[in-house]
């Protein structure tokens, strides 16, 4: 792979040269970008559980005003693979207004394939891509590789390709100039071998706009991400991040999470403040349905115009996370909706949701 730093020094023009900037999730969103569960070879006898989660999912996004039926939230888009999907999904949605789109994908992971969507102090916008190479190679599906560049076609935005592989839900941003992300994922040898922080972070400068990029360690246990920053933390306000605390010794992630913790009090932002550490509790050890451990988070919730949707998997602590979560968004109505089977395919909400800004 060529030298990173070498290629963003080379490029004629960024999106941070232009004036573009990744907003933070919580700002306006025009519509939300996902892709309806559809490969039955992938997703077995989860499929017509993953599509009933998915559904409530855009319910709560969209969250459709009964009186009038039109949307109060964000628009959806949503990819299909066919005219069949379309009917499908079209019936399952029912009463939501949604626009689809028929584009050719590998699965529903928009968070990871899709372009990230940019905004400029002016009010426009614009799209930036990164290299995928499924996941470090483990998960290559025909589609995927290509459904960036054609979302970000369809909407007609100026868009731009960064040298750096990386997927959105391994960067986190606050919309002020400070992006969290992983060593273990970026830096890791099935992305970007040989490249180093300084080079990945004048990447990452370049792409999203950002000042300061902070770096955690590691992720969850049996995460095929390889410690994506969506399921370890979450910013919720300039220099305000959340963060998952285990209940208990006994939860197979306690090490990892403490350490988050401690790793997150250390840093300061892109304004040179201290970060202020919040914490809700983790769900505990998932397993699913033969028994082996889940990367379930609550970190994996999607903030949209009027919902924050959490993701549950029937854990004692899934009232109590969605309750925590509600009081850092007081002008949002906050639910939890099941996403255990949509895990069984490798993440929740976030994973597979995109939100383009106004």
């Amino acid at each position: 792979m060529a030298n990173v730093l070498r290629a963003c020094m080379t490029m004629t023009s960024s999106p941070a040269d232009r004036g573009y900037f990744q907003p933070a999730e919580w700002q306006p969103h025009r519509a939300c970008w996902l892709a309806f569960p559809s490969h039955a070879e992938l997703w077995q006898e989860n499929l017509a559980a993953a599509q009933a989660e998915f559904v409530q999912l855009c319910r709560a996004i969209a969250d459709v005003d009964p009186s009038t039926a039109t949307p109060r939230g964000e628009q959806l888009e949503i990819l299909v693979l066919d005219q069949a999907g379309k009917e499908l999904a079209s019936q399952l949605l029912e009463e939501v207004p949604a626009r689809f789109h028929l584009l050719p994908f590998g699965d529903i992971w928009l968070r990871d394939t899709g372009p990230i969507f940019l905004t400029s102090a002016a009010g426009t916008g614009a799209t930036v891509r990164f290299q995928f190479n499924g996941w470090g190679q483990k998960y290559e599906l025909p589609g995927d590789e290509q459904v960036g560049e054609r979302i970000a076609k369809s909407t007609g935005l100026p868009d731009f390709t960064i040298p750096l592989i990386a997927e959105g839900g391994a960067l986190e941003v606050d919309g002020a100039g400070t992006c969290l992300t992983t060593r273990q994922c970026l830096l890791n040898p099935n992305r970007n071998p040989g490249q180093t922080e300084f080079e990945l972070e004048t990447a990452l400068k370049a792409a999203l706009g950002v000042k300061k990029v902070l770096w955690l360690e590691e992720g969850l246990l049996n995460d095929h991400t390889d410690g994506h920053i969506d399921t370890l933390a979450r910013f919720v306000a300039p220099g305000v991040v959340l963060c998952m605390a285990p209940q208990s010794q006994d939860d197979p992630n306690y090490a990892v999470m403490r350490q988050i913790e401690a790793d997150l009090k250390s840093f300061t932002d892109a304004s040179h403040r201290p970060l202020q550490v919040c914490t809700v509790p983790s769900p505990g050890a998932i397993l699913d349905n033969a028994g082996a451990l889940m990367p379930a988070s609550y970190m994996n919730f999607y903030i949209g115009n009027r919902t924050v949707v959490v993701p549950t998997y029937s854990s004692v602590f899934d009232q109590i996370a969605v309750a925590t979560i509600a009081q850092f968004f007081p002008n949002r109505r906050t639910v939890g909706c099941s996403a255990k089977a949509i895990l069984a395919g490798g993440g929740a909400f976030h994973c597979i949701t995109q939100q383009q800004p106004i």
